[in-house]
C-alpha cells in the first residue's frame, strides 16, 4: 500500500463491501415490501423486532469489527502467522456469547416488549418475529468473524458473494413462507423471520467451505483451534470492548427512536420502517466506505504511515460524498414510485413523502461524518469512539423525545434530530483527528 492510498486502491477495497452490504440491505428492503402488503402491524412490528434483534447482532459486529481492525493491523506488518490465532478465538467468544444472548432473549424478551411498547397489536407481532429470529443470531455471529477476517487482509471479494447468496435464499424464502406460495405455510411476518435465519445459515456453510477452498490455512495458521487463550481474547478485548458497546449503543439509539415514534402512533411507526429500510439502502455506499476505512488505517498504521491516515480519510469522505449524490436526486425526483414498492396505500404513501425529504438532506451530513469518525475507530482508539457516540446519542435522543412527546411535533419534525447526531459525530471525530495524540497507539 502506497504512502496514501490511491482512490483505485481504496474502491478495490471498498466494492466488494458494497456489494455484501447491498445483497443484505436488499433483504431488509423485501422483507419490508411484502410485509407492506400484509398490514400496517406488520409492517411496523418488523422494526420493532428486527431493531431489538438487531441491537444484539451489534454486540458481535462490534465485536468482529475490533478483530478486523487487529488483523488489519498484523496485515499491515506482515505478521501474518497470528492472523488465524484471533480469528480461531473470535470464533470462539462470539459462538459462546451468541449462545448467552439467546437463551437471555428467551427469557426476557416477553417482559421487555411489553414495557416498551403501547399498541398490543405491534407487541403480538413483534413477539412473533422475535421469538424465531433470534434462532440466527449464532450464525450470524459466526459469520462476523469472518467478515473480519476477510476484511482485515483486504480480500473483500468473498463477502460479496457470500451476501449474494444470503439474498437468494431469503427473498426467495420470503416470497413462499410470508405468503405461503407452491404449498409453503402462509407464515405472515413469522416467515420473514425464518427465511432471514436459514439465509444466516447459508452463509455460515459458504464461508467455511470457499476459506478451506481458496485461502492458504498455513499462512495465516487459519482453523488451528488451539486451546483457548485467555490473553488473546483479552487482547481482542482491548480493542472490540469499547467498540461492542459502541454499536450498541448506536443500534440502542435508534431502537429509542423508533420506540419513541410508536409513542405518537401506529401510522407514524409504519411510515418510519419505510424510511429506516431505505435510509439502510442509501447508506450502503457510506457504510462500505467505512469498513474501508477502518481497515485502510489500521493497515496504514501498522505500515508506520501515521501521516498517510488524514490524507487518506479526506479521501473517502470525498468518495462517500460521490457516491450517495445521484441517489438523492434520483429518489427525490421519483419519489413517490419508490415508497409506493414498499406499500400500495396511497395516504401513507402522501404521510412518508415529508419525512423522506428531511433524510435526503441528513445523507450529505452523514456520508462525511461516519468517514471521520471511521477514522477515529480504524487508529483502535476505541474508547474515544465511544466517548463521541454517546454523546451524540444522548444530545439526539433528548431532542427527538421532546419533539415527540413534550411537543408533539410532526412526524418530519422529529426525524429532523437527525442532522444534530450527525453534525456532533462528525465535528467531535474530526477535532480528535486533528489532535494528532493518537500516532502512538499501539496494539
Amino acid at each position: 500500500m502506497s504512502a496514501t492510498p490511491s482512490y483505485k486502491t481504496i474502491w478495490r477495497i471498498s466494492y466488494p463491501i458494497f456489494l455484501s452490504l447491498l445483497a443484505q440491505h436488499i433483504i431488509i428492503v423485501i422483507d419490508t415490501a411484502f410485509l407492506g402488503r400484509v398490514g400496517e402491524i406488520e409492517l411496523g412490528a418488523s422494526a420493532i423486532g428486527g431493531l431489538f434483534y438487531v441491537c444484539l447482532f451489534m454486540l458481535g459486529f462490534g465485536f468482529g469489527t475490533g478483530t478486523q481492525i487487529l488483523i488489519g493491523r498484523r496485515n499491515g506488518e506482515k505478521n501474518f502467522n497470528q492472523i488465524g490465532t484471533y480469528v480461531d478465538h473470535s470464533l470462539y467468544f462470539l459462538v459462546v456469547m451468541g449462545l448467552i444472548l439467546f437463551f437471555l432473549t428467551r427469557i426476557v424478551s416477553t417482559d421487555v416488549l411489553k414495557f416498551i411498547l403501547s399498541s398490543e397489536n405491534i407487541y403480538h407481532a413483534s413477539k412473533e418475529y422475535l421469538d424465531i429470529r433470534i434462532w440466527g443470531l449464532v450464525f450470524a455471529f459466526i459469520n462476523m468473524a469472518f467478515r473480519g477476517f476477510y476484511i482485515g487482509i483486504t480480500k473483500t471479494r468473498y463477502l460479496a458473494y457470500t451476501a449474494t447468496l444470503m439474498a437468494i435464499v431469503n427473498i426467495s424464502l420470503d416470497y413462499l413462507l410470508i405468503f405461503g406460495h407452491f404449498g409453503f405455510p402462509e407464515m405472515g411476518i413469522r416467515g420473514a423471520a425464518l427465511a432471514s435465519v436459514i439465509a444466516e445459515i447459508s452463509a455460515v456453510v459458504f464461508f467455511i467451505l470457499i476459506t478451506v477452498i481458496k485461502v492458504d490455512l498455513s499462512k495465516y495458521q487459519l482453523f488451528r483451534f488451539p486451546k483457548l487463550d485467555f490473553k488473546i481474547i483479552n487482547k481482542i478485548l482491548e480493542v472490540a470492548g469499547f467498540i461492542m458497546i459502541q454499536y450498541f449503543v448506536s443500534i440502542l439509539s435508534w431502537f429509542t427512536f423508533f420506540m419513541i415514534i410508536e409513542k405518537t402512533g401506529e401510522r407514524n411507526l409504519a411510515a418510519s420502517n419505510i424510511l429506516r429500510s431505505l435510509y439502510m439502502i442509501f447508506t450502503i455506499p457510506i457504510f462500505g466506505l467505512g469498513s474501508a476505512t477502518n481497515t485502510i488505517v489500521s493497515n496504514l498504521l501498522g505500515e508506520g504511515k501515521q501521516k498517510s491516515v488524514l490524507p487518506t480519510v479526506f479521501r473517502l469522505s470525498i468518495l462517500s460524498l460521490l457516491s450517495i449524490l445521484g441517489m438523492i436526486i434520483i429518489t427525490y425526483i421519483f419519489q413517490w414510485d419508490i415508497i409506493s414498492f414498499y406499500t400500495n396505500d396511497p395516504s401513507l404513501i402522501e404521510y412518508t413523502l415529508g419525512p423522506l425529504k428531511v433524510i435526503l438532506g441528513v445523507l450529505i451530513l452523514f456520508a462525511v461524518s461516519i468517514i471521520i469518525f471511521n477514522g477515529v475507530a480504524g487508529t483502535a482508539n476505541t474508547k474515544i469512539s465511544l466517548i463521541i457516540e454517546i454523546i451524540a446519542m444522548v444530545l439526539y435522543l433528548s431532542l427527538a423525545y421532546y419533539l415527540a412527546i413534550a411537543t408533539k411535533s410532526s412526524i418530519e419534525t422529529i426525524w429532523s434530530t437527525e442532522y444534530l447526531y450527525f453534525s456532533t459525530l462528525g465535528i467531535l471525530s474530526f477535532w480528535y483527528l486533528k489532535k494528532g495524540n493518537w500516532m502512538q497507539k499501539v496494539i
